[in-house]
Parts: C-alpha cells; structure tokens; sequence
C-alpha cells in the first residue's frame, strides 16, 4: 500500500552553502530525507510504501538535488514541481541554499574538497558555472536561506524555526538515577550529585527497601537540605530545558546520583520528573541501578546516628 507525504520540501542550493547540514537537520526532526535522487524516479519514490515499522504513514518528506544529480536540468524540475502541485495535490516547498562566492572559496578551500562543477579548474569557474545553472532553482523558490555569515548551529536554528513542527521539535527528556560505585552513565548531559542528603542504606529497616518506597522517600526528605536543593535543581532544570530545545539537542539526559543507585538517587529522580510533568514536559525515568545488590563495602561509613 503506497503512502502520501504530507508535505514535501526541496532542498536545492550552491555547492558548499549548507545543504547537508539542512538535510541532516529535517531528518532529525523526522522527516523522511532523500538525498541526489534522480529526478525520473520520484513517481516511484511517492508510491513506495512505507518502510516496515515506520511510526508514521504521511511524515513530511525532503529531496536533496543538487548539480550533482544525475539528470540535472532546473527547468525540468520547476515543471515537475508545477505537476506535483496542480496535478496530483501535494504539498511542495523549495529551499535555496545561497552563499557568496568568496565564502564558499574559503570554504572548499579550508575542507580541501573540489567543487563538483570545477575538477580540473579553479574553484572560482565551478562556482560561477553552478550559480548560472541554478538560476532558474534560486528564482523559483520560496525560501531563500543566504549562509554566508552562518554557523551550522544557527542554520539548524533558522530550519528547525522555519520547517518543524512542535511534535518533532520536542527533545527525547530522560531522568535516570545511578550509583557512582558502578561508575557515571556516559551519555549524561547533566549529572547531580544527591550524596549530601540522608543515606537510608544505614538504616536497617531501610535498607532492603528502594527509593520507591514512600519510607525512604520520607527519610530522605527529612534532610535539611533537601527542600532547597530539590528547588534549586527543579529552577535550574527550567531554565536550561527550554535552551537545550532551542540549540536542537534531540536527546536530553538527567542524571542523579547516590553511592549505591537505589535509594537516594531514585527517590530524587521520580520526584524531578514529577516536577517536570507538572511543567508540561514529558520525561522517561530509568533507574539504572535499581535491581543491584546493597553492599555496606560500597556505601562508606555511615554519616550520623545509625
């Protein structure tokens, strides 16, 4: 069963202006991303059906054509572009990548990459021969996106601004408890410390318990310090999210500690993550430690009356 992109976007440009970048970009954001397909094949693309296991049967779908794609003509593609819109109904936007040509020389010439149009000539020629190939593209398109004076992180900025949407501009939240005894996850972009608060561990009635169990979640929140710092860390939490979301980041992970990952560590996870529903985020909780074995040798000595 074929299926029907919801939207398609055509991402054409200048050699060295960004077009891998953007690409990149909108597949991140989920969208279907096919780079240089040959222009006689996109009927057979459009009536392709979906790839086993793909969540969703309409996602946006973006096409990556440069001078480099087989069949090049701008002209046949504006025509193509005309029928795909009057003829069969779908949805189509063209991206033109621009830059001057004394950046995009600066650029080849820092990568040591040749200009596709300009193998055995300077890069100059291969960048002028492909500015007037693509004349017609850059003329027709709706969006023109000049990259002279822009980082990659900014371009990423301005698609994800221009193309996504809130469902798939959302980061992947993740709030994960660990022991420190078992060493730091390696995929955390945030990692707090909760050893300063009340260790259940030396409590023995405690102990065989987990930081799931409202006893040790009360006597962890008997510390002294546990309000304030619960609300600092929740303030600071609700000041990055939103940047993080900002500058792109697709996968974003909290990581809270304890010595041994089953107590502290835990009851301080669930509790931020409740507090980041309350905030209209939507964090997945791990516990990485939970199921480990309770090991006196590991805790340390026990801090206060036992």
């Amino acid at each position: 069963m074929s299926t029907r992109p919801k939207r398609i976007l055509l991402v054409t440009g200048m050699s060295g202006a960004g077009k891998s970048t953007v690409m990149n970009c909108l597949e991140d954001m989920g969208w279907e991303a096919v780079e240089n397909l040959p222009l006689g094949l996109l009927d057979r693309l459009l009536a392709a059906p979906q790839a086993l296991g793909a969540l969703e049967d309409d996602r946006p779908l973006a096409l990556g054509i440069d001078s480099r794609t087989r069949g090049f003509d701008a002209d046949r593609i504006i025509m193509r572009i005309k029928q795909l819109r009057e003829l069969h109904g779908f949805d189509v936007e063209t991206v033109f990548l621009d830059c001057t040509g004394a950046e995009l020389e600066r650029r080849f010439s820092q990568t040591r990459r040749r200009h596709p149009m300009a193998l055995d000539r300077p890069v100059s020629d291969g960048i002028a021969r492909e500015r007037e190939l693509l004349g017609p593209l850059r003329h027709w398109a709706e969006h023109i996106i000049d990259t002279t004076e822009t980082g990659t992180n900014e371009l990423q900025q301005r698609i994800r601004a221009r193309f996504g949407e809130t469902k798939a501009e959302e980061p992947t939240l993740t709030v994960m408890s660990f022991g420190y005894s078992r060493g730091v996850p390696r995929n955390a972009d945030l990692v707090l410390d909760m050893r300063f608060l009340r260790n259940p561990h030396w409590d023995r009635l405690l102990r065989p318990l987990t930081g799931l169990d409202p006893a040790v979640g009360a006597y962890v929140a008997e510390d002294p310090a546990y309000d304030q710092a619960l609300s600092q860390i929740e303030s600071l939490l609700l000041l990055l999210l939103p940047r993080y979301r900002h500058e792109g980041k697709s996968y974003i992970t909290i990581a809270f500690g304890c010595t041994g990952g089953r107590h502290r560590s835990v009851h301080v996870a669930e509790t931020i993550a409740g507090r980041l529903r309350d905030a209209a985020f939507s964090p997945t909780v791990a516990h990485r430690d939970l199921a480990s074995t309770p090991l006196d040798a590991m805790e340390g000595a026990p801090v206060g009356p036992v």
